[in-house]
């Protein structure tokens, strides 16, 4: 046989292998992504006047939601429109920053459960400076002892730290990574729903994808995340990247792992002009790849999941700065990781220099920041690295924009109460190693001269 013949051989059977290959991978994709058994009821959308109850059941049913004020008098119901296992029913017409009582069943009954318990709280009118609570926790979702610890530390902190006296937290962010291995309908299930079910219960979850989430489909098939603008900041059409308002503060919620991260690219482009739309008093933008990093990612180095983590801070960055961002919050690094008050350093770590840095706060009280009340163009923002809340790798910890790097798993929680945000780091311990405060004075000035100011002129700079 000709040795012609034989390469013709082999080529036809490196294709047939391929397409086998695709057929199985997508039928194991497609299989892990179906949405199957039961789920109990957990919230999407959470705004002012509407909120979006979910749930699944083994069997078509014709969902039912009873709602109301009165935990004994539910007065007002909504209905799915045909039978269904997946029940997504959006509550209207409610009034802001109120608690609302629920349950939830199907025409021929209700599930059984304490009803004076289920209940759901709807957010304050954007603009308004109602004092809120934010979780956030970064790759998540791997089931064990490190997420339970993280968790009820949590839970420990708020009890002895109350803001509210009866909610644990206002709003709550998965910063990818949300189900390990490959974000499956059961990992979700062990890496989410079984994992917080009390939060669940009563809390909105916002969700960015990481790159484990998007191994498969899942994500988007558990999530209703508002592509429309519904609870505030510029409808970006696609459930990819949205943003939301919560009292006075405004949050982009954006995709770093499969959104396009060149300049012109339609998720950059969206967020520009969302920046440049909202008059909230804070912003906080929230992504998985972290712009600066030496943990168990190398933010510097091109071969590191794609380039995406440099692409985020050439691209990224800029445009977040521009737009007077806060507080960024990535994870991917399964470590803690935080920088001071900076601005204008796109590059890589070695060319970070002290000119970069707004503030190290102010005298006497490092790391309490100083920010004018107005919202302007680079002012200073603060770079958190949130990614060990269900595990903890090693790193190196040296890159020079963050003044604290922790091998320790934890979470991180935001309190924002008028023109103060204060962020504390909490160990799986209940110990906070790490927090520092923003605060936005009216008729202050840093002396910062932003990006292109040569010597670092720090006057008037704390």
């Amino acid at each position: 046989m000709s040795v012609m013949r034989w390469l013709n051989r082999l080529v036809k059977l490196f294709v047939f292998l391929l397409v086998v290959y695709g057929i199985s991978r997508f039928t194991i994709v497609f299989l892990d992504s179906l949405l199957l058994g039961e789920r109990a009821p957990y919230f999407q959308q959470q705004g002012p006047h509407s909120m979006i109850v979910r749930w699944q059941t083994r069997e078509h049913v014709m969902g039912v939601v009873r709602y109301g004020k009165d935990p004994d008098y539910l007065d007002q119901i909504i209905l799915d429109e045909s039978p269904r296992k997946i029940h997504a029913l959006k509550l209207t017409h409610l009034q802001p920053d109120t608690r609302y009582y629920y349950k939830v069943g199907d025409i021929d009954g209700f599930i059984e459960g304490d009803y004076k318990s289920d209940w759901f709280h709807t957010a304050p009118e954007p603009g308004t400076t109602e004092p809120l609570r934010i979780w956030a926790i970064g790759d998540s979702g791997q089931p064990g002892q490190t997420q339970t610890a993280v968790r009820d530390a949590m839970y420990r902190w708020v009890e002895a730290h109350p803001l509210h006296n009866d909610r644990i937290v206002d709003v709550w962010l998965l910063l990818g990574d949300n189900a390990y291995r490959s974000g499956s309908n059961d990992q979700y299930q062990a890496g989410l729903f079984d994992a917080y079910p009390e939060l669940l219960s009563k809390v909105a979850v916002w969700p960015v994808p990481g790159n484990h989430d998007a191994r498969r489909w899942t994500y988007f098939k558990l999530f209703d995340l508002p592509e429309h603008g519904e609870v505030g900041g510029e409808p970006s059409g696609t459930e990819n990247y949205y943003a939301f308002d919560y009292a006075n503060v405004h949050f982009v919620m954006l995709d770093t792992q499969d959104s396009g991260l060149d300049p012109g690219d339609d998720m950059l482009q969206w967020l520009r002009r969302d920046l440049a739309k909202t008059k909230q008093q804070w912003i906080i933008a929230a992504f998985h790849h972290p712009p600066y990093t030496k943990g168990s990612h190398d933010s510097d180095s091109k071969r590191d999941s794609g380039a995406r983590m440099v692409k985020v801070r050439q691209n990224l960055v800029p445009i977040l700065e521009a737009g007077g961002v806060d507080l960024v919050l990535s994870g991917h690094s399964h470590m803690y990781e935080r920088s001071a008050l900076m601005d204008c350093h796109y590059g890589p770590s070695r060319s970070f220099s002290q000119n970069n840095v707004v503030s190290h706060g102010i005298e006497g009280k490092d790391h309490h920041y100083l920010k004018p009340a107005l919202r302007m163009p680079h002012q200073g923002t603060v770079y958190v690295v949130d990614g060990s809340s269900s595990k903890v790798d090693r790193g190196e910890l040296d890159h020079p924009a963050n003044v604290v790097g922790l091998m320790q798993a934890g979470s991180v929680i935001i309190d924002v109460q008028g023109e103060t945000l204060h962020l504390h780091f909490v160990n799986d311990k209940g110990e906070s190693p790490d927090d520092f405060i923003i605060e936005k004075r009216a008729g202050y000035r840093s002396g910062y001269k932003g990006c292109g100011a040569s010597g670092g002129d720090k006057a008037g700079a704390t």
